[in-house]
């Protein structure tokens, strides 16, 4: 219930995060609103100027968020970390198919520091959790579930902006959960971690991918960050059914991450790109990051 789950500590986030203190330029947070995502987006065209770089729109309670191809998301009062940042690219759109990767990236950096639970990226947009062999083992899935996800949407606002939308199922208990393949921080064995803390190490994890992203002028290639990615996407070496937006599957290996963040998938000795498109892993053997630490000591940045 809502009055069992403590708000966010909005005073300690402000002096924390906000410049020149912290990287962001604007944190706003609100009680209750059908969609971060779309409030940042209808308020960048309203008033572009007022939106920067480093924004950031955070409800407490999010009533009909939406995911990839419009599918609702939705969590109890203050049980999720929901939240939408602004990003003001300098680099080429054609580099923008990085963004939620990269977004994937910070996210799973942040779980890891603050949770502990073996985050991982699920290419392009959701960060999975594998919650051992006491789980269900579910087609696609195996035992791992989805934690958090991502949306990304461009919008003209005096110049090139985008919209990241990222959300966080923080301590939901399992008769709260939407979907089966879902799961939370707390169902995945993390302890004593609240919102506030996984806001700030996910500012902090998101202020140094976009910074590193920027200073390389948005190649992901050339800054190193694709294969940080690549680091903690279990998609990678996967045998996996891609549903396409026009209604066909392709199924494959995915061997590796185009120079634009599309993912590359073998079909009989052929490489196909994809650019978009919802993936099922085949095997269900739990993912398993390559590289990367479970808990780091510090959030890279922070």
């Amino acid at each position: 219930m809502t009055s069992e789950r403590a708000p966010l500590e909005v005073a300690a986030l402000r002096a924390m995060l906000l410049a020149p203190a912290g990287p962001l330029a604007r944190l706003d947070v609100v009680d209750a609103t059908p969609s971060t995502n779309a409030d940042v987006v209808a308020a960048l065209r309203a008033d572009p100027a007022g939106w920067p770089h480093g924004s950031v729109l955070v409800a407490e309670h999010q009533t009909a968020g939406r995911g990839r191809a419009g599918r609702g998301w939705s969590t109890p009062p203050r049980a999720a970390l929901t939240c939408t940042f602004v990003a003001r690219p300098r680099s080429a759109p054609a580099t923008f198919g990085w963004l939620p990767l990269l977004a994937g990236l910070g996210a799973v950096r942040a779980l890891r520091a603050t949770a502990g639970v073996p985050a991982v990226l699920k290419w392009p947009n959701d960060v999975l959790v594998d919650l051992g062999p006491g789980a269900p083992d579910l087609p696609g899935w195996g035992t791992a579930r989805k934690v958090a996800g991502i949306l990304a949407e461009a919008v003209d606002a005096d110049g090139p902006a985008v919209a990241v939308g990222i959300g966080v199922n923080v301590d939901q208990r399992a008769d709260e959960l939407p979907v089966p393949t879902a799961t939370s921080l707390a169902l995945a064995g993390a302890h004593d971690v609240d919102r506030t803390t996984v806001l700030v190490a996910l500012v902090s994890a998101l202020d140094d991918v976009s910074r590193r992203w920027a200073q390389a002028e948005g190649d992901a290639v050339g800054s190193g960050l694709a294969d940080d990615v690549a680091a903690v996407c279990a998609t990678l070496g996967r045998e996996v059914d891609v549903e396409l937006p026009d209604g066909s599957t392709l199924t494959g290996t995915a061997r590796g991450l185009a120079d634009d963040g599309a993912l590359e998938v073998e079909v009989d000795g052929t490489v196909r790109t994809v650019h978009a498109g919802d993936v099922r892993h085949v095997r269900s053997a739990p993912p398993q990051a390559r590289d990367e630490p479970l808990r780091d000591k510090q959030v890279p940045g922070a």
